[in-house]
């Protein structure tokens, strides 16, 4: 059952002002969620514990003024959606002024940012762009000298973050790839870095090098590297093989017993400011704690966490917060004892489909990727001001797919099967649920979607026949059973019957999904859709079109300037809408011609939708558009919205539309919020 949490109050129809034609007025889409995703650092203002930073996996920071009770957007760092924030830096004299380090993933790119207006506004450092920047740290005891570990090596400023020297060897063959930096908190000369292979210290500002192996494993990655604050000579150093310390300054290292083989791998390891003995080491699989200097630690959370970072609150040590991988910011107010999400105005996810329910159209659901336990399906009952996670029985699956069946069940379909909502828990469609229906086609081109794919788990009994439709058996007695356990990338609804498109093939139910048939000849599908008298299947190359509720189905020529399909609809008067990266096109007759909008020049075309209520075709595209369209099907008349956000799809809800981003969760249009609710909240 949904909790009603409203973030402020809304009057979700009445507040629609309608759009006229032309662009509507540029106020970005306002962004609701879900909460959560992938947190990649944290970092306080010197002089305001409760004022903090969140740096993130796609370029955002966040910025809280309650001690990470909430968050607000503040900036994308260099504008680009797939920077990892993993360090954050804030002046010590001037909190106004921000330091960031930024790496991508898969490449090596990156940069170094800077803000002097508390993260409103950033700047590339030019002496260090396009580096991948792994590392940052401050001197304790002089903030104008800071230290970043990069790919290339160990780069110095002396005058906070504006000039930079690389202080390890150019060219080295060993010390480059440096993951941690640390600096002695009483001789900023002393410098300590972690490569991917082995840890090593500088003690004359990176005029000479020593590498300090002494008793850690060989061809250990160093992720983190502290210092004690009050004893410099106590050093940990975290690596894939565990958890090392020494204590005299990194001469030789001892490793540290008491945290599982498989959580080895620390990302990140932390002290108590005010107990200095209190030592917490983010892993891949929790957070673990140790109250005796690293002699003995404890799990103390599950260990499907995975803790990027740490911060202990300086002013009161039970407070502590995670920066994770899925599930967002966690936050404890028990010394780590227990945690809590608290990710209000966070959201990281990656929005892959959507439905609303036919009888309550505020009552929607998304489907999210790569967020494991943490992510599944939302629900909201408020047209996606608010969520709350529906996934019990999903078991971490991607959910690629989501519909309505005719009678109101919800269908989801994932990575691994086809999934029903039955009360609070999704059911797995059981194996042995879908059977082989062959069906007659027609080829109307040289390319079709009757090639056959592999099929890995999924094995058909008998062998598929080409019959005409008069042939087609009464009833399921001759069909063969298999088991099916396919990624289901795309549901649409046909009056009483659903179609998915599947990695191995169409499937098609009559009984609101709980047993499917398997449309024999239709292999590796990515893209369904229909209206209640068409059915249109796609791949990347092919496009199949039923006008006889899936009996015949017939090759449908492509326009010849599209080289590949990223998006196909139909709508009520038959009419075919397709679109790739040559832009969006439309035949009147089942694919014989193809013509272009004439009021609609558009590229990277990667969703459209019908909206049958509203009789328009709704489409967004790709790369660095923010622009939404609606084509009003009867008089082909354009409407588009600048949203402010790069969209995956656009969809209906009531009289206001909502939108999915392409990594940052839900976007609103921006009439359904009363904004002098806003401003008193």
């Amino acid at each position: 059952m949904l909790k009603r949490k409203y973030r402020f109050k809304v009057q979700i129809l009445a507040l629609f002002l309608g759009i006229s034609c032309g662009l509507s007025h540029a106020v970005p889409w306002l962004p609701f969620g879900p909460d959560g995703g992938d947190a990649r650092s944290l970092s306080a203002d010197p002089h305001d514990h409760l004022h903090l930073y969140l740096g993130t996996a796609n370029g955002w920071v966040y910025e809280s003024h309650n001690g990470g009770k909430g968050w607000r957007r503040l900036a994308r760092v260099g504008r680009r959606d797939d920077l990892a924030l993993d360090n954050i830096i804030i002046d010590a004299v001037d909190a106004k002024h921000i330091v960031v380090g930024a790496w991508v993933l898969g490449r090596p790119d990156g940069g170094l940012f800077v803000s002097h207006d508390g993260g409103v506004s950033w700047a590339s450092n030019k002496e260090m762009a396009g580096q991948s920047i792994r590392a940052l740290a401050v001197a304790p005891s002089d903030g104008r000298i800071m230290v970043a570990g990069t790919l290339k090596g160990v780069y110095r400023s002396v005058d906070g973050g504006t000039h930079w020297e690389l202080i390890s060897p150019e060219g080295s063959q060993e010390l480059h790839e440096v993951e941690s930096v640390a600096i002695d908190p009483s001789d900023p000369r002393v410098v300590y870095a972690g490569t991917w292979h082995l840890p090593w210290k500088t003690t004359d500002a990176g005029e000479h090098w020593s590498n300090i192996k002494d008793g850690v494993i060989e061809d250990s990655d160093v992720f983190s590297i502290i210092v004690d604050p009050k004893q410099p000579s106590v050093v940990y150093a975290s690596a894939c093989s565990g958890i090392y310390k020494s204590e005299n300054s990194g001469e030789k290292f001892h490793k540290i017993q008491g945290i599982p083989s498989t959580a080895r791998r620390t990302r990140v390891l932390m002290q108590d400011p005010e107990h200095l003995e209190t030592v917490f080491a983010g892993t891949t699989e929790g957070l673990f704690r140790s109250d005796d200097s690293g002699s003995t630690w404890v799990r103390t959370t599950g260990p499907e966490v995975i803790v990027n970072d740490v911060y202990v609150d300086p002013s009161d040590s039970s407070h502590i917060l995670l920066a994770t991988d899925r599930g967002g910011v966690l936050a404890s107010y028990d010394r780590g004892n227990s945690f809590e999400p608290s990710n209000s105005g966070f959201s990281a996810r990656q929005i892959t489909s959507y439905v609303a329910e036919a009888q309550r159209p505020a009552y929607v659901y998304v489907g999210v990727v790569n967020d494991k336990e943490s992510g599944g399906v939302f629900a909201s009952e408020n047209g996606g001001l608010s969520w709350v996670q529906e996934s019990a029985g999903l078991l971490g699956r991607d959910v690629f797919s989501l519909a309505q069946a005719s009678e109101g069940t919800i269908i989801a379909g994932t990575g691994h099967g086809i999934y029903q909502l039955k009360g609070a828990m999704w059911t797995r469609v059981a194996d042995g649920a879908v059977q082989e229906t062959p069906v007659s086609t027609k080829e109307d081109s040289a390319s079709t979607l009757g090639k056959r794919a592999p099929r890995a788990r999924l094995r058909k009994v008998s062998a598929a026949k080409v019959i005409q439709p008069a042939a087609l058996p009464k009833t399921s007695a001759s069909k063969a059973v298999t088991a099916f356990d396919g990624s289901v990338y795309s549901i649409a609804r046909s009056g009483d019957k659903l179609y998915a498109a599947t990695s191995e093939g169409l499937l098609r139910s009559g009984t609101a999904g709980e047993s499917w048939e398997r449309v024999d000849g239709l292999r590796g599908l990515l893209l369904v859709a229909a209206t209640r008298t068409s059915i249109v299947a796609a791949d990347l190359k092919s496009l199949m079109l039923s006008v006889d509720g899936g009996k015949i189905w017939r090759t449908v020529p492509l326009p010849t300037a599209l080289s590949q399909i990223a998006a196909v609809t139909v709508d009520d008067t038959g009419d075919l809408w397709v679109g790739g990266r040559e832009g969006l096109f439309i035949s009147k007759d089942r694919g014989a011609t193809w013509e272009t909008l004439k009021n609609l020049f558009i590229g990277d075309v990667n969703s459209i939708y019908y909206d049958e209520q509203s009789e328009r075709v709704l489409i967004t595209t790709g790369g660095k558009g923010t622009i939404a369209f609606a084509v009003h099907v009867p008089d082909r008349a354009v409407r588009f919205w600048d949203t402010g956000w790069n969209l995956r799809f656009l969809r209906p809800v009531g009289d206001h539309m909502v939108a999915a981003s392409l990594f940052d969760g839900i976007v609103v249009q921006p009439q359904m919020v009363d904004s002098r609710e806003i401003a008193t909240h």
